[in-house]
């Protein structure tokens, strides 16, 4: 009796969980190729997680109901048993079996999600270079050369590129309709492929806890047709400010602001930490790196030179 009531309080719970959901979750909502790919796979995980959950509530119930003391006799011995090979194979077997498959599907997509989306390979990406800050979200468009703040602007049926790297520390840009999380780094550029297929609204945001203003740290994105999208960027280049170093510095300063667009981007006075900025390098260019080399390369010599004499 006690094992009935607990199964149709469970069975309650979840019916009233479920029933509260008026929306669905947005990763299971997608509306690009990446996000789409990322939904399958997470459909797959949980509806195989189910099914070993279900097959093991079964047996537990079975195993409870038919082996219970009650059902035996006050002197009843149970038989002595030496162990089955066959049942210790299937037990060992089939968690190996799960596994192997979940690791198969999800290094496959992986593989997929890091690469430009399918069907877009032959078109030539929309790079942005989204970096952030404590707590803000900076977009640079270089092909168009203008820039926004918290909040982006795409176009259909076109591969995004996007460029993420950090003013602050790390964070995390993610938009959970058209595709996973990536962090963003101080010290390099890291890329994310993404497309978007249905025009409209979503949510971006930083995933990553980077201090007390990160919950706050959001930013809308709004995908437009083609068209559309061309008159919302002549539009800004007839009507918004330029970018200049020191309202940028501004920017960057800790704090929460609107939304702000501009004309130009930062990258021309406070370049992405890639190539000769890259954190590797430390900024140095490749006559500075040579002069360098060629100045190490002499002052060893003449020290070779001295301990042979």
């Amino acid at each position: 009796m006690k094992m009935k009531w607990a199964l149709l309080t469970i069975l309650f719970t979840i019916a009233t969980v479920l029933t509260g959901c008026d929306n669905p979750l947005m990763v299971l909502d997608p509306k690009g190729p990446v996000a789409a790919t990322q939904a399958n796979v997470i459909m797959i995980s949980i509806w195989t997680m189910a099914f070993v959950v279900l097959v093991v509530v079964v047996l537990y119930v079975l195993m409870i109901l038919k082996y219970r003391a009650s059902k035996q006799s006050d002197d009843y011995e149970p038989p002595h048993i030496e162990g089955s090979k066959v049942l210790e194979i299937i037990w060992v077997a089939i968690p190996i079996l799960i596994v192997a498959f979940l690791s198969v599907v999800t290094v496959k997509t992986t593989n997929e999600v890091e690469a430009t989306p399918k069907g877009y390979e032959k078109q030539e990406p929309l790079v942005i270079y989204a970096s952030s800050s404590n707590w803000k979200w900076h977009f640079s468009y270089p092909e168009e050369d203008i820039e926004t703040v918290n909040y982006l602007f795409l176009p259909t049926d076109r591969p995004i590129e996007f460029k993420l790297y950090s003013f602050g520390p790390i964070a995390s840009f993610w938009i959970p309709q058209l595709g996973g999380q990536k962090y963003a780094m101080s010290d390099m550029v890291t890329t994310l492929h993404l497309a978007a297929d249905v025009p409209g609204e979503y949510m971006g945001r930083n995933s990553n806890f980077s201090g007390s203003g990160f919950a706050q740290q959001t930013f809308n994105v709004n995908v437009l047709p083609t068209k559309e999208y061309d008159k919302w960027v002549d539009e800004i280049k007839a009507t918004a400010k330029p970018i200049t170093e020191d309202k940028f510095n501004e920017l960057l300063e800790p704090g929460h602001v609107g939304q702000s667009t501009f004309t130009g981007t930062h990258l021309k006075f406070s370049p992405a930490p890639e190539g000769e900025n890259s954190g590797h390098h430390h900024g140095t260019s490749d006559t500075e790196k040579t002069d360098s080399e060629e100045s190490s390369k002499d002052s060893h010599e003449g020290h070779s030179e001295h301990s042979n004499h």
